[in-house]
């Protein structure tokens, strides 16, 4: 098993690292929509207490995806290596719809089939976000 870590991805917001090799696949932590080296959060805004005051999913997804494929470039695989994808949201009567739209326009050029994929609803993320993206992904 082989750490990996990103020096264009959000820093981990805990004792992780963005992926771990094992053999030919990767495994990706959990990864938000934060920019790195800011306290930015694309698509969200804090009240002075930092509780989500409102949101915007689609932002939030795409900002997802692109800290995904930046993780995957960076260990060495690509977007369409993806295996498995786990997506959090918070919101899901709200959220679906639009995270489902976004996830379809960033597959599209994936090939058939796409990866498998599955969608939770959760209380909250760690940090103040509405999604959380979990991948494996093959290596070749």
């Amino acid at each position: 098993m082989t750490d990996v870590t990103s020096d264009r991805a959000p820093e981990p917001v805990g004792a992780y690292p963005h992926a771990k090799r094992v053999g030919d696949l990767l495994f990706l932590s959990g990864v938000g929509p934060r920019k790195r080296g800011t306290r930015e959060i694309p698509g969200v805004e804090l009240d002075d207490a930092g509780n989500i005051r409102a949101y915007d999913i689609e932002a939030q997804c795409r900002s997802c995806f692109d800290n995904v494929r930046t993780i995957l470039e960076d260990a060495g695989s690509s977007w369409g290596d993806i295996v498995d994808v786990l997506v959090f949201l918070t919101n899901m009567p709200d959220d679906f719809a639009t995270c489902n739209a976004v996830y379809a326009e960033y597959f599209a050029g994936a090939g058939k089939p796409n990866p498998t994929r599955t969608t939770i609803e959760i209380n909250r993320l760690p940090t103040p976000i509405a999604v959380e993206v979990k991948v494996i992904a093959a290596i070749r």
